[in-house]
């Protein structure tokens, strides 16, 4: 009974993460989130909300990617192609807290230009708002995104959220740095990657989320977007690409976890985690029985084949720590 919390994440075979809403380039099917960024046209963007329900969302940009990265609790939920400043009008990097929102706002600053779903990030000019994404940094220093993605991310947006914009080329993944996890940061790193942890005193309270990857065979344990656990686990046979579920139900001790739709694919109903494709993951007993305590209704599990450890470019970056 305890096992099916964490087994029942082991629908492996989906397509990935990997077109726009609306239609699913062929030559996208199967691509890693890395793959998938690095070939994303101006204009396009990924939205898959449901994968997070709740929790804090942070925003990542990326200058030189020309990319923007949503999380919430933790995981990816949205990205999307950006056009940030141009020469002599760069956009600045660093950590900034969104200060204002206005859906239909006018440029104080250049004639009124139009800026839809504005979110400020300075009381000097800079902001998230939706415009003209030609394939390269174009603005006055804003960063401008798609007008779809500037409405979706409007709607899941708070005051006092993080925004990070860095000039690097890293690619965000799913997890923080190793020396979150851990009061020494010189473990930090072998706790993360080498066996098993378990720290839920670090977050008591919040949704939780749970991410695998393949390619690091590791599955780390969010709650509220700070990191509270991390285990070593086993996959049978190939993870092509990222798939996500959400725990739908208990009944009479049973979990019934279902698959998500990702973006580009279309469920016809309800699709529930079968004890085969459960049978595919392997997880320490002392991880499902410290999970037992924390996995309720709406709880999500993500499977990815890309590494947790770094980014594109071999740096880490912390991107998710809830404020800690």
């Amino acid at each position: 009974m305890i096992r099916s919390l964490i087994l029942a994440a082991a629908l492996l075979a989906a397509p990935a993460l990997a077109a726009p809403p609306v239609k699913v380039p062929p030559s996208l099917q199967g691509a890693t989130v890395g793959e998938t960024v690095a070939r994303m046209k101006p204009g396009e963007y990924l939205w898959a909300p449901q994968v997070a329900p709740d929790g804090p969302v942070v925003i990542v940009v990326s200058i030189a990617q020309q990319r923007a990265y949503a999380y919430r609790n933790g995981l990816p939920i949205g990205i999307s192609t950006v056009s940030t400043g141009k020469k002599g009008h760069e956009t600045p990097t660093g950590v900034f807290t969104l200060l204002q929102k206005n859906v239909d706002h006018k440029s104080n600053l250049y004639d009124d230009a139009p800026m839809p779903y504005m979110q400020r990030l300075t009381w000097d000019g800079i902001a998230l708002h939706a415009g003209n994404l030609p394939g390269y940094p174009a603005s006055h220093g804003c960063v401008r995104l798609p007008l779809g993605f500037a409405k979706l991310l409007y709607e899941v947006t708070k005051l006092g959220l993080t925004v990070i914009v860095t000039g690097g080329a890293e690619v965000p993944r799913f997890a923080p740095t190793p020396s979150i996890l851990s009061n020494d940061p010189a473990k930090g790193k072998e706790e993360l990657f080498g066996g098993t942890l378990w720290q839920p005193e670090r977050q008591r309270t919040g949704p939780v989320s749970m991410i695998i990857s393949s390619a690091d065979g590791r599955m780390l344990v969010l709650r509220n977007g700070v990191p509270i656990g991390s285990a070593p686990v086993k996959i049978a046979g190939e993870v092509t690409g990222t798939t996500a579920y959400t725990l739908g139900a208990i009944e009479n001790g049973i979990y019934k976890w279902i698959k998500l739709p990702m973006p580009g694919e279309t469920l016809a109903g309800p699709v529930e985690v079968t004890p085969d494709e459960r049978a595919r993951l392997t997880v320490p007993e002392e991880m499902i029985r410290a999970t037992a305590s924390v996995v309720t209704p709406g709880t999500t599990v993500v499977v990815t084949p890309d590494t947790l450890r770094s980014g594109g470019a071999g740096k880490k970056m912390t991107v998710m720590t809830a404020g800690k």
